[in-house]
Protein backbone atom coordinates (compact mmCIF):
# COMPACT_ATOMS: atom_id res chain seq x y z
CA UNK A 1 0.00 0.00 0.00
CA UNK A 2 1.81 3.35 -1.04
CA UNK A 3 1.12 6.55 1.50
CA UNK A 4 1.53 9.95 0.71
CA UNK A 5 4.32 12.09 1.93
CA UNK A 6 3.11 15.17 2.91
CA UNK A 7 -0.09 13.98 4.83
CA UNK A 8 0.48 10.59 5.74
CA UNK A 9 -2.51 8.93 4.39
CA UNK A 10 -2.82 5.84 1.70
CA UNK A 11 -2.77 7.03 -1.93
CA UNK A 12 -6.12 6.71 -2.67
CA UNK A 13 -7.58 8.85 0.68
CA UNK A 14 -5.19 11.65 0.18
CA UNK A 15 -6.32 14.98 0.92
CA UNK A 16 -3.17 16.95 0.05
CA UNK A 17 -4.63 17.82 -3.96
CA UNK A 18 -8.09 18.81 -2.10
CA UNK A 19 -6.01 21.15 0.38
CA UNK A 20 -4.15 22.68 -2.27
CA UNK A 21 -6.89 23.49 -4.64
CA UNK A 22 -8.64 25.27 -2.14
CA UNK A 23 -5.50 27.54 -1.09
CA UNK A 24 -4.74 29.03 -5.07
CA UNK A 25 -5.64 31.87 -6.60
CA UNK A 26 -5.91 31.67 -10.24
CA UNK A 27 -6.00 33.39 -13.07
CA UNK A 28 -7.99 33.78 -16.59
CA UNK A 29 -6.46 36.09 -19.28
CA UNK A 30 -7.10 36.27 -22.81
CA UNK A 31 -3.81 37.21 -24.83
CA UNK A 32 -3.55 38.49 -28.69
CA UNK A 33 -1.30 36.03 -30.25
CA UNK A 34 0.52 36.15 -33.86
CA UNK A 35 -1.89 37.14 -36.64
CA UNK A 36 -4.60 38.36 -34.73
CA UNK A 37 -5.06 35.00 -32.88
CA UNK A 38 -6.77 35.22 -29.71
CA UNK A 39 -5.98 32.48 -26.86
CA UNK A 40 -7.11 32.06 -22.98
CA UNK A 41 -4.64 31.78 -20.54
CA UNK A 42 -4.64 29.61 -17.16
CA UNK A 43 -1.92 30.83 -14.59
CA UNK A 44 -1.98 30.75 -10.71
CA UNK A 45 -2.66 26.57 -10.40
CA UNK A 46 0.23 24.49 -8.20
CA UNK A 47 1.99 21.96 -10.05
CA UNK A 48 1.73 20.03 -7.63
CA UNK A 49 -1.68 19.13 -9.25
CA UNK A 50 -2.14 17.09 -12.21
CA UNK A 51 -2.16 19.97 -14.84
CA UNK A 52 -2.00 18.01 -17.47
CA UNK A 53 -5.51 16.19 -16.59
CA UNK A 54 -6.71 19.51 -15.70
CA UNK A 55 -5.66 20.59 -19.41
CA UNK A 56 -6.78 17.57 -20.94
CA UNK A 57 -10.43 18.13 -19.62
CA UNK A 58 -10.30 21.80 -20.94
CA UNK A 59 -10.28 20.81 -23.82
CA UNK A 60 -12.26 18.22 -24.41
CA UNK A 61 -14.97 20.18 -22.22
CA UNK A 62 -14.33 23.14 -24.09
CA UNK A 63 -13.80 21.65 -27.42
CA UNK A 64 -10.66 23.44 -28.50
CA UNK A 65 -7.16 22.95 -28.65
CA UNK A 66 -3.87 23.69 -26.39
CA UNK A 67 -0.76 23.19 -24.48
CA UNK A 68 1.24 23.69 -20.88
CA UNK A 69 3.75 26.12 -20.92
CA UNK A 70 6.04 27.59 -18.51
CA UNK A 71 3.30 26.81 -15.40
CA UNK A 72 0.22 28.16 -17.42
CA UNK A 73 -2.64 26.40 -19.52
CA UNK A 74 -3.12 27.63 -23.25
CA UNK A 75 -6.32 26.81 -24.89
CA UNK A 76 -6.86 28.13 -28.38
CA UNK A 77 -9.88 31.09 -28.39
CA UNK A 78 -11.86 32.70 -26.21
CA UNK A 79 -13.14 30.74 -23.32
CA UNK A 80 -12.95 32.74 -19.86
CA UNK A 81 -16.60 32.14 -18.83
CA UNK A 82 -16.73 28.76 -19.88
CA UNK A 83 -13.20 27.83 -18.56
CA UNK A 84 -14.05 29.27 -15.05
CA UNK A 85 -17.28 27.07 -14.78
CA UNK A 86 -15.61 23.57 -15.64
CA UNK A 87 -12.79 24.52 -13.35
CA UNK A 88 -15.40 25.26 -10.50
CA UNK A 89 -16.98 21.99 -11.89
CA UNK A 90 -13.04 19.82 -11.06
CA UNK A 91 -13.27 21.46 -7.54
CA UNK A 92 -11.41 24.85 -7.59
CA UNK A 93 -13.53 27.12 -4.96
CA UNK A 94 -15.31 29.51 -7.37
CA UNK A 95 -13.77 32.71 -5.17
CA UNK A 96 -10.28 31.57 -5.96
CA UNK A 97 -10.94 31.50 -9.93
Amino acid sequence: MDICPKCGLPKEACVCEGIVKTEQKIKIDIVKKRYGKISTVITGIDPSIDMKQIAKTLKSELACGGTIKNNAIELQGEHRKKAQEVLQGLGFPAESV
